[in-house]
């Protein structure tokens, strides 16, 4: 049995359908929910589906204790879907190419601090850009610049807006992250 952990910060979408697409899976568990937005929707999600989720404050997260934590619960893969913190180096060190984001560009263009969300949308669409997309990436101690496990991308139209962009971005991210993790786990 593989044992996930799933960090957020947000709505928790991506939360919810890789819940969906592991829950016949024998093979694949989902341990707990790791969330630092005590008004994140994404905790009302892990409860509905039966996950335990654990609310932490900065101080708690940065604590090695944490790190120790999961090390305990033997955590094969943690997932982060929406996860807004930098990750310290000792939690990242304790999960060597165990530790998997998604984000909503192609990497390397718009990554990096203050890349998140509608934030990269916008500046997709401002900069005219033909196509945008997804990368599934390998955490480091740098905002989006861990190894590129998986990209897709999708086409930018004509009068393309950051919202039905973001749209079409979502659909490859709920196509594309379980099966990435389905296979990272395989492995």
């Amino acid at each position: 049995m593989k044992r996930l952990s799933i960090f957020v910060s947000g709505g928790g979408t991506n939360l919810q359908r890789i819940a969906e697409y592991f829950a016949d899976n024998k093979e694949v568990e989902i341990v707990n929910v790791i969330c630092n937005n005590p008004n994140a929707y994404a905790i009302e999600r892990a409860k509905n589906l039966g996950i335990p989720c654990k609310i932490i404050n900065r101080a708690e997260f940065k604590s090695e204790n944490f790190t120790k934590e999961l090390l305990e619960q033997n955590i094969d893969l943690v997932v982060l879907a929406g996860f807004l913190w930098l990750l310290p180096k000792y939690l990242i060190d304790a999960f060597p190419n165990k530790i998997v984001n998604i984000h909503p560009a192609l990497l390397p263009k718009y990554g990096g601090k203050g890349f998140y969300g509608e934030h990269v949308h916008e500046a997709v669409v401002a900069a005219k850009e033909k196509v945008s997309g997804i990368t599934i990436h390998y955490v480091n101690e740098c905002y989006d610049s861990g190894a590129i496990i998986f990209q897709a991308q999708v086409a930018l139209e004509e009068g393309e807006t950051a919202d039905s962009l973001a749209a079409k971005i979502h659909k490859l991210e709920y196509q594309h992250y379980p099966v990435v993790i389905e296979e990272l786990v395989r492995n």
